[in-house]
């Protein structure tokens, strides 16, 4: 395709239909994303040139035109083409940035006086590290690239607290490394994946990278909706993940009940990842669907809510076979979490002080959400108590709500990001965790902005 052309002439849709047909042999969606993918590298399709609609390829490869919008997702989520709803779909100039949607949660640092976008602890509930440190043995140190990911003393404390006998267990860098060396574990392109709706930002640009299709589920006050998820496995989705309590944006946990029901549902085929990011300072009792089948599911536990998020340190446990496929993978890379850390973490867990160091930020992370939602209600928001350090708040407007905020000097995070389709209504997720003042003026403050831009 000439450099001269006009992208998105009616000869050049021309000129790309036929040069796609007969490259493509293999029309499958990801044979026609990887055809396509190799004229651009070629320079055969050039950045800025439009392609052809959907349907017109799906025509001319004699195809189905779901089997090339899952090609076209493919190649979207691996940075090749972008959509323009006037423009077309494009060939991007550059595959080289990232602007998923993690980076549009959290408000600039230092920018507003109460900043309760950004999902993380309270620095004031954490444990004094300092004290653990002068505890810590010199003799901590690897003497050989080959010893075990995990110390072994470590390792036995973990078997001793979790929730079902693991095949394996293995140590990571943090809840975020894990979630991402389990999906290049388990997902391959163009692979079907479910996960919660709406969901942890940060999970769903690491899916789109993986060149996953995702698949949304909604929630209720106890999980996955049963029915959307037995709508959502008859695609034969290759993962499902979830978050089994102290649901980021919701607050929602997973009741027992539902854990049940859920392992029921999902195909034998199908793996689990339950990501329990906020550990022991849940606040409540874990309910795990990996318990009810250990051989297909995984359970990552973070330390970095709870003891540090300088720590960086995550335990994964349940099936052997994805552990080990990461931690082989992982051989190539940084090999292992360090093993200073996790004698740091080990002397945290086995501290009784720090224990109760832990439950008490655990109860105090509830009260405050307590006392936000008690507020709330006597401004007509009636919400479910829930657990965790995040909480989503219906708005008529996100972007109008989010502007309200910022104008009173309080961050909040927008509600599109954590979404995989869009919903019918908007809303706002506040760490409500983080925030130690008046929690009737706050909450008078987000039922006005829950309220901005309604006639």
């Amino acid at each position: 395709m000439a450099a001269s052309q006009t992208a998105g002439s009616e000869g050049d849709q021309g000129a790309a239909l036929a040069l796609i047909a007969d490259h493509t042999a293999d029309t499958s969606a990801q044979g026609i994303a990887r055809a396509i993918s190799g004229l651009i590298t070629a320079g055969t399709i050039r950045p800025g040139d439009q392609l052809p609609t959907v349907r017109t390829v799906a025509a001319q490869l004699g195809v189905s035109s779901s089997t090339v919008s899952a090609a076209w997702r493919l190649m979207q989520n691996h940075g090749v083409i972008s959509t323009d709803r006037r423009r077309g779909t494009l060939v991007r100039s550059s595959r080289g940035s990232i602007e998923g949607r993690y980076w549009q949660v959290p408000v600039p640092q230092g920018t507003l006086d109460t900043d309760l976008s950004t999902g993380t602890p309270d620095q004031a509930l954490l444990p004094d590290i300092g004290v653990v440190l002068h505890r810590i043995h010199a003799d901590v140190a690897v003497g050989s690239y080959l010893d075990s990911p995990v110390l072994p003393d470590l390792e036995a404390e973990l078997r001793r607290r979790w929730p079902f006998e693991p095949e394996h267990i293995t140590v990571v860098d943090g809840a975020q490394d894990a979630l991402d060396r389990l999906i290049g574990a388990i997902v391959q392109i163009g692979d079907k994946v479910i996960v919660e709706q709406p969901t942890f930002p940060p999970l769903l640009d690491m899916l789109e990278l993986a060149g996953a299709e995702v698949i949304g589920v909604e929630l209720d006050d106890e999980g996955l909706r049963v029915n959307a998820l037995q709508q959502a496995v008859t695609s034969k989705p290759s993962a499902l993940i979830l978050q089994p309590r102290a649901h980021n944006p919701t607050g929602i946990s997973m009741s027992p009940r539902r854990a049940r029901k859920i392992a029921k549902t999902i195909g034998p085929d199908t793996w689990v990842i339950e990501d329990d990011h906020s550990g022991d300072v849940a606040g409540v009792e874990l309910a795990s669907i990996s318990a009810l089948r250990p051989h297909r599911s995984v359970l990552i536990h973070s330390y970095s809510k709870s003891h540090g998020p300088d720590l960086r340190i995550a335990a994964i446990g349940g099936a052997a076979a994805p552990l080990r496929t990461l931690e082989r993978r992982r051989s190539l890379g940084p090999s292992w979490t360090s093993r200073l850390t996790q004698q740091i973490l080990l002397e945290m867990l086995t501290d009784p002080d720090i224990a109760d160091q832990v439950r008490l930020a655990a109860e105090t992370y509830q009260q405050r959400r307590r006392d936000f939602v008690s507020a709330l209600s006597t401004h007509d928001l009636e919400l479910q108590v829930g657990a965790g350090l995040n909480i989503a708040v219906p708005v008529h407007d996100e972007q109008l709500a989010v502007v309200y905020l910022a104008a009173h000097g309080i961050g909040a995070a927008p509600g599109r990001p954590f979404l995989v389709d869009a919903i019918e209504h908007d809303f706002i997720r506040l760490s409500i965790g983080n925030f130690h003042g008046d929690p009737e003026s706050l909450a008078a403050t987000v039922a006005a902005a829950a309220l901005a831009g309604m006639p």
